[in-house]
């Protein structure tokens, strides 16, 4: 009977014979393995038992990765469900034209002072860049930073009180009101000026921006100093009630002592949205009344009148180009032209008013 061979790695070897020395039958010379056949059998057998530990780590290694594919899969479907949109977010990379909706990359449209790219159409701008367009570099001198509003009224609220709304607002925004003004120069010529923030609860005109425009107003009177407020508000601050609604005879009266009076320039410019109160107020009684393209300029706005008085407000009635049409207004200009054009204004009135003291002292 052929004797069946049986390759083992745990029996003692010996030399010559390369088999189990305890082994009871014979073997014929020509079947003995010899050590250096053994170790070469051994070798391969090792191998393919590594090979096999392999594919069984390689087995092992999918289908842990295969588990972990399948749960990451699940986590982000969970999170599409969830959610309802797993496609990364960059929204604070662009800005939307309303107009033509085109996607606006923010860093180029700072550079083209947030002017659309695609038609040309003016969006909306901070106060801090709009001091930055028209005031020469390190020359603002800010007035009356740290007033802030209180809760005059006491305005009940339990959902969103009005203190913790100013407080979330200052940290939005950085600043403590819906103003800036301050004192600074437009191509080397001093100008006392107030821009309002359309970001600090839609640059409603409450008790403290009030209270600043008439400061400034009245710091301009003394100094005789031209003055310019650029509007950007949806009107008067409802949390403030009545308080709110006076601000708006307070401010035409300081501005009657500074134009009539004292025969001083003051220019105001109209931004979108420019609404409400500072429309009915400050924002029309400018010597020159300036407004920027395709801007929302109104009293009451578009859908208040349309259910007041149950009719279609006509489309683009309430816009800058109808308006100016209407002779609401003395200028339409461009914001790259902006600065230069205030400037050939004030250089105008500079130069009027000096022939005006001429004439008057001729005819003492």
């Amino acid at each position: 009977m052929e004797q069946t061979k049986v390759y083992s790695t745990g029996c003692l070897l010996d030399n010559k014979i390369g088999w189990d020395t305890n082994s009871h039958d014979s073997v014929s010379r020509e079947n003995k393995l010899s050590s250096q056949n053994f170790l070469s059998v051994l070798q391969t057998s090792t191998s393919l038992s590594g090979c096999a530990q392999i594919e069984s780590t390689t087995t092992e290694g999918c289908a842990q990765i295969e588990s972990t594919t399948t749960e990451g899969f699940a986590q982000i479907e969970s999170t599409t469900t969830e959610e309802g949109d797993s496609t990364p977010s960059y929204k604070h990379l662009w800005v939307v034209c309303d107009e033509c909706y085109t996607l606006n990359y923010k860093r180029f449209l700072k550079e083209r002072l947030s002017i659309c790219e695609g038609c040309e159409s003016h969006l909306k701008m901070n106060s801090s860049e709009r001091l930055e367009l028209l005031i020469d570099p390190n020359t603002w001198d800010p007035m009356n930073e740290k007033m802030a509003s209180i809760d005059p009224i006491e305005w009940d609220s339990e959902d969103d009180p009005y203190i913790d709304r100013i407080a979330s607002y200052q940290k939005k925004t950085g600043l403590t009101e819906a103003i800036q003004t301050g004192i600074g120069r437009l191509n080397r010529i001093p100008v006392a000026m107030g821009v309002m923030e359309f970001e600090f609860m839609g640059g409603s005109m409450g008790s403290v921006v009030g209270e600043k425009i008439t400061r400034l107003i009245e710091y301009a009177t003394n100094q005789s100093l031209p003055l310019i407020i650029v509007c950007a508000s949806g009107g008067a601050r409802m949390q403030e009630g009545s308080l709110s609604l006076m601000q708006m005879a307070k401010i035409s009266s300081s501005l009657y002592q500074f134009q009539t009076n004292q025969k001083l320039f003051y220019i105001s410019i109209l931004t979108s949205p420019t609404t409400g109160g500072v429309t009915a107020s400050f924002g029309m009684l400018g010597d020159l009344i300036v407004a920027e393209p395709n801007a929302y300029i109104a009293f009451a706005g578009k859908r208040v009148i349309e259910q007041t008085l149950n009719k279609e407000v006509p489309e683009g009635s309430q816009e800058t180009e109808y308006l100016f049409d209407k002779g609401l207004f003395d200028l339409v200009v461009p914001r790259k032209t902006l600065k230069s054009i205030l400037n050939e204004l004030f250089q105008a009135h500079s130069l009027f008013s000096l022939n005006q003291n001429s004439i008057d002292n001729i005819n003492i």
